[in-house]
C-alpha cells in the first residue's frame, strides 16, 4: 500500500492514514520516516482503531533525510531519529511535547518551550548491553521490535571510553563469559576516564566463577574500576531492590557535576547525558531559596545536594536502597534522607513545624526532627517553599498529585521523561491553581524519540 506521512508522534513513529473498506480513515504508524514522505509499506499489525506498518520502499523521500552514521540503525531498537538532521530533531520534539500536552490534558502553553540541545553523538555516560553466550559470545542490543540480540562493536551515541570497552570485549569474546550473565551495564565518569560495570545474572550463578571472570575483564580493560553482579531482572523471586551476588574492585565511582562530586554506586540511577547534567541542575535550581525544600524521587541526591546551600532544610525521599545509600553519603548536614516510596511518604501529608530552633516533620503519629544550622526560636507551621519531582517514566499518578495539591507548596519543579504522563500529572495541578511559568526541553537523548522536560510551576 502507498502511504503519505503526516507527522511524527511520540514513540518514534510517523503517522499516516489508511482508508478502510467501510470508508473510515484509520491511523497507521510507521518507524524511520519523515513528514511528507510517500512510502510503500506492508502492514505488520492490525488493531480495531489503528495499524502498524513497515516501509518496504521510499517512493518520495524527504529532501531533509540524512544518512545514518550507525551501521546498526533501523536494525537496533535503540535509536529512532538518526535519519533526521539534529536541528530538525529538536523542532520535532518541541512540537510533539506541545501537542501531547494539548491532546491529553488540553494544556496550551502561552510561551515558547526553551530547548537545551546536546552534542548529538557520544553523549551517553551509560549503556546497557545484552549478553548472548550460546552458540557463541555476543554483546549487543535487541533487534528493533524483538528480543533477538544484534552483536555490535560500537555505539555512536555512547561515550568514547564506553565504545573502547565494547570493542575490546567483543574482540576477545569477553574471555569465557559465564553462561548465567544476561546483561552488562557500563557507566563512565564525567571526564570519561573511568568505568564502573555491573551485570545481571541468574540467581543460581557460581559466585566464585563470576568474581574470577570479573578479574579477567578488568585485567584486559584497565579503565574498569570494578564490576558488581546482581540477580537477574527476570528472576520473579527477586526483591524490588538489587540483590548483589558478587563483586570485584570498586562498587561505586565519583561523578563530578559543577563543583560537586557525587558518589554513584553500581545499580544506582543517574542522568545519562554527560554534557547536559550541569545545565539541568542549574535550570531546576534557578531562583530557588527558602526555609524548606522537598525532593521526591531524589536518587543519589543530584538536586538535593544542589538545594542545600539555598535552603535551611531539605527532605530528600528515595525508595531504592542502592540510591538511598549514595544519597546519605552525598547529602550535607541540612539534608534529611528518607528511604521510602514517594507516594507512601505523602500518603499522610507531612507538615513541618518549627519550634525551639528545630524543624520537625510531622506525619500522623510520626515525627522526624532536624536541627536548623543557625538555630531559631518561635513556632510556625512551614510548608515547603518548593518541591522537586523527578519521577520514573510512569509519572506521579492521581493519588500522589492529590497529596501534592493538599501540601500546597508555592513552587514546583517537575522533571519528566515522558510527555504523556507529564500531561496527565499537570492537569490536577493546573486545576488547583498552579500555573506554568516556564517549560524547558532538555535533549538528553539525541537520535531517539525520548523527551526530557522541566516544568516550572507556581501559584
Amino acid at each position: 500500500m502507498l502511504l503519505t506521512i503526516e507527522k511524527l508522534i511520540y514513540g518514534g513513529d510517523g503517522l499516516a492514514r489508511l482508508l478502510s473498506p467501510d470508508g473510515r480513515r484509520r491511523a497507521v504508524f510507521l518507524p524511520f520516516v519523515l513528514p511528507g514522505e510517500r512510502v510503500e509499506a506492508d502492514l505488520t499489525e492490525e488493531k480495531p482503531g489503528f495499524a502498524r506498518a513497515s516501509v518496504t520502499q521510499l517512493i518520495e523521500p524527504s529532501a531533509e533525510r540524512a544518512v545514518a552514521p550507525c551501521p546498526y540503525f533501523a536494525r537496533c531498537g535503540g535509536c529512532h531519529y538518526q535519519h533526521i538532521p539534529y536541528e530538525r530533531q529538536l523542532e520535532f520534539k518541541a512540537r510533539i511535547l506541545r501537542e501531547t500536552l494539548e491532546r491529553i490534558a488540553k494544556i496550551k502553553l502561552d510561551s515558547e518551550i526553551q530547548v537545551h540541545p546536546s552534542p548529538p553523538w557520544h553523549y551517553r555516560n551509560r549503556t546497557r548491553l545484552q549478553v548472548r553466550t550460546d552458540p557463541e559470545f555476543a554483546l549487543g542490543y535487541y533487534r528493533f521490535g524483538s528480543n533477538e540480540v544484534i552483536p555490535i562493536r560500537e555505539c555512536p551515541i555512547s561515550s568514547p571510553l564506553i565504545n573502547r570497552a565494547i570493542a575490546k570485549m567483543a574482540e576477545c569474546g569477553a574471555w569465557e563469559c559465564p553462561q548465567s550473565v544476561e546483561e552488562i551495564e557500563l557507566f563512565a565518569t564525567a571526564d570519561d576516564q573511568t568505568l564502573l560495570a555491573w551485570c545481571f545474572c541468574g540467581r543460581e550463578s557460581d559466585r566464585e566463577a563470576l568474581a574470577a571472570w570479573a578479574e579477567r575483564i578488568r585485567g584486559q580493560v584497565a579503565e574498569i574500576a570494578g564490576m558488581t553482579f546482581f540477580s537477574s531482572r527476570r528472576d520473579k523471586e527477586s526483591t524490588a531492590d538489587l540483590v548483589c551476588l558478587a563483586a570485584s574492585g570498586a562498587q561505586h565511582l565519583h561523578y563530578q557535576v559543577l563543583d560537586t562530586g557525587y558518589r554513584v554506586s553500581a545499580g544506582a540511577f543517574f542522568q545519562v547525558n554527560r554534557h547536559l547534567v550541569a545545565d539541568l541542575v542549574s535550570t531546576v535550581m534557578a531562583d530557588l531559596t527558602g526555609e524548606v525544600a522537598l525532593d521526591l524521587y531524589a536518587g543519589v541526591g543530584l538536586f538535593s545536594v544542589a538545594l542545600a546551600p539555598r535552603f535551611h532544610h531539605i527532605f530528600a525521599v528515595e525508595a531504592s536502597q542502592t540510591s538511598y545509600a549514595d544519597l546519605r553519603h552525598n547529602a550535607p548536614a541540612n539534608v534529611k534522607a528518607v528511604c521510602e516510596r514517594a507516594e507512601n511518604y505523602l500518603s499522610q501529608v507531612p507538615t513541618f513545624q518549627r519550634a525551639e530552633g528545630r524543624l520537625t516533620q510531622q506525619r500522623g503519629t510520626t515525627s522526624r526532627a532536624v536541627t536548623r544550622p543557625n538555630g531559631s526560636s518561635g513556632s510556625a507551621r512551614k510548608t515547603p517553599e518548593v518541591i522537586v519531582l523527578d519521577p520514573p517514566r510512569s509519572g506521579v499518578g492521581q493519588k500522589m498529585m492529590g497529596s501534592l495539591v493538599r501540601l500546597g507548596a508555592p513552587r514546583l519543579r517537575y522533571v519528566s521523561c515522558d510527555p504523556a504522563t507529564l500531561a496527565r500529572d499537570l492537569a490536577p495541578l493546573l486545576a488547583a491553581g498552579y500555573r506554568i511559568e516556564q517549560m524547558h526541553l532538555f535533549d538528553l537523548f539525541p537520535e531517539t524519540f525520548h523527551i526530557e522536560s522541566v516544568t516550572m510551576l507556581a501559584r
